[in-house]
């Protein structure tokens, strides 16, 4: 995203301190921006449909609202240093959540939306989406990725279509929410160099103090959304995964932080795999400070967990993503590591090591330790998202399709160079322990494709077509591309003029559809001439519009998303 026009930093600096000395529930004047379309969007705001509760500071005693002002005022002194000094696009807010980046309100069920076209008959439930929002405005360093967890949901009931937004009721905003500031530390925006450390001894310290408690968990939960054993679950990779209830009415309610009835005792990455077949679930774990760095695990279609398998990898490396094939897992160590040593010398903890060589470990499914694992290096190899992944006996092969991303860490440090993102093709031989890798697209179509899916039905096993957010001008998706993955062919697909959306998520007609391509794309649009969102509805097959409904307010720019059928809502948890 460009930067915007910034103010004197003397002045945005006095600005954040009186916010953060008077916080309340209130409008916040973010600063102008000149990138933005006409209609000019509004100023950041608080939104109106939150209210306050019952601030927990009023059953501090004595000692700990003195602990408070003192630590309050150490954070003051923290952000003036810090803003002081230019900060970088990856963890600047005015970059950061700039246009149809920033965060909205809550919406309660708007229903009868109006639709241009005709929705198609077989797409009864509700279509989820998550994204990061945060409630409040940056103190100080904020990444996209660190804004709290909303999903968006569009309800279709007979031809109509129906939409609300709600907050997930994480610990963490309950608390921020109930304090009426932001006092998390932002994982991204925040963590990085002296002052990254200095704001974790300052979180630390509060929780010593009983100003918060983040013994119940910190994540924001909003990356990924699944519907597993009759839950909506909301995730993201630092934290349990959330429960989140759909309404009747196409509502959302936060159930609770879910632990799986206490057998998950770790946290869970936000892509875990569902096995079309055998209605299990496949997820990882993984943790930067201590040993075991890195887990796996699986749940029955029932919920009853597996022991953990520790996966040995010498250091804490970011498992975003990996893939499940009809007997295996394949988890990627690739060259995006953690060393929060980075931090005493002023870095960010998130590093790309040019040394160490990428490899992917493939696993029994139902293995009950690592013992045989078989690694296979895939040099220079960084996908942040695997599409999928099947087994070709007959080559002892097993083929995975990802969009391999260079540089790896242009999402989280800043870099001159750009992103670029090529769909691949890696086969890894499990007999020479060898792989190749070759990009599926021509040079003469090649763009960057991230954010997308397959036909989940077809999860694991051999797919021909992924559907794939065009991800240009990046970071913004002007359109999608169904790619035949055999031969390279690429259809696209775009939104239209100064319309961008996000993450294509194909929906089959039916689960029995003979042809994999026989269903539609769903997307979330917005137009940055009229200030104005949509859900556009889009045939798989012939890749014609069939549908837009109309959105009665804006939808940001998010992540992953599910669909949850009418059956399903109906025998929720």
């Amino acid at each position: 995203m460009a930067a915007a026009v910034t103010p004197s930093t003397s002045s945005w600096v006095r600005h954040k301190i009186t916010h953060q000395t008077n916080c309340s529930l209130q409008t916040i004047h973010y600063p102008k921006q000149s990138t933005i379309q006409k209609p000019k969007p509004p100023s950041f705001t608080v939104p109106s449909t939150v209210k306050k509760e019952k601030n927990s500071n009023m059953q501090w005693n004595f000692i700990q609202k003195a602990a408070s002002l003192a630590l309050d005022a150490v954070e003051n002194a923290l952000t003036v240093h810090e803003l002081e000094h230019p900060l970088p696009k990856t963890a600047d807010p005015r970059v950061q959540i700039a246009g149809n980046f920033s965060p909205v309100p809550e919406q309660p069920v708007r229903e009868r939306l109006p639709v241009t076209g005709k929705i198609p008959e077989s797409i009864q439930g509700v279509y989820v989406r998550n994204g990061a929002n945060p409630l409040f405005e940056p103190i100080a360093g904020h990444h996209f990725f660190d804004g709290d967890g909303m999903i968006h949901t569009v309800q279709f009931k007979d031809g109509s279509a129906s939409y609300a937004c709600r907050f997930t009721e994480t610990q963490r905003l309950v608390q921020e929410r109930s304090l009426g500031r932001p006092v998390f530390p932002k994982a991204i925006g925040e963590l990085h160099g002296h002052t990254g450390i200095a704001r974790l001894m300052l979180f630390y310290a509060r929780g010593m103090f009983g100003l918060v408690d983040h013994s119940r968990g910190t994540g924001v939960a909003n990356a990924g959304l699944a519907y597993f054993n009759k839950r909506l679950l909301a995730m993201s990779e630092d934290d349990l995964p959330y429960h989140v209830r759909v309404t009747s009415s196409g509502d959302l309610e936060t159930v609770e932080r879910y632990n799986f009835d206490e057998q998950l005792k770790s946290t869970m990455i936000a892509h875990p795999k569902i096995d079309p077949i055998s209605g299990e679930l496949f997820a990882l774990s993984y943790n930067v400070i201590q040993k075991p760095y890195l887990k796996y695990f699986r749940f029955s279609r029932n919920g009853h967990k597996s022991e953990d398998v520790e996966i040995p990898v010498s250091e804490p490396t970011m498992m975003h993503d990996f893939a499940i094939t009809e007997n295996f897992v394949i988890v990627p160590d690739q060259q995006v590591v953690f060393k929060m040593s980075e931090m005493i010398s002023g870095g960010s903890p998130v590093v790309y090591d040019k040394e160490k060589v990428s490899r992917f470990g493939v696993l029994d499914k139902y293995a009950k330790d690592a013992s045989s694992m078989k690694w296979v290096e895939v040099p220079d190899c960084f996908c942040f998202h695997l599409w999928n992944a099947w087994e070709e006996p007959e080559t002892d092969e097993i083929v995975v399709i990802g969009s391999c991303m260079t540089p790896p860490d242009s999402i989280f440090n800043e870099c001159d160079e750009g992103l670029k993102s090529v769909l691949s093709e890696i086969r890894l031989n499990l007999k020479t322990g060898k792989s190749s890798r070759r990009p599926i697209m021509s040079e003469r179509d090649q763009v960057n494709l991230e954010a997308g899916m397959v036909n989940r039905n077809k999860l694991g096993r051999t797919t021909r077509y992924a559907y794939l957010a065009i991800a240009e001008p990046w970071p913004k998706v002007s359109g999608f591309a169904k790619v035949d993955i055999f031969t390279g062919e690429v259809n696209k697909y775009f939104y239209g003029d100064e319309k961008y959306g996000g993450e294509p998520f194909f929906l089959p007609r039916d689960p029995h559809c003979e042809a994999e391509d026989d269903g539609y794309i769903l997307a979330f649009v917005h137009d940055e001439e009229t200030w104005k969102s949509e859900l556009q509805i889009v045939n798989a097959m012939t890749m014609e519009l069939e549908a837009i409904v109309k959105l009665p307010s804006r939808v940001p720019y998010g992540f992953h998303g599910t669909f949850i059928s009418a059956n399903d809502l109906a025998n929720q948890a």
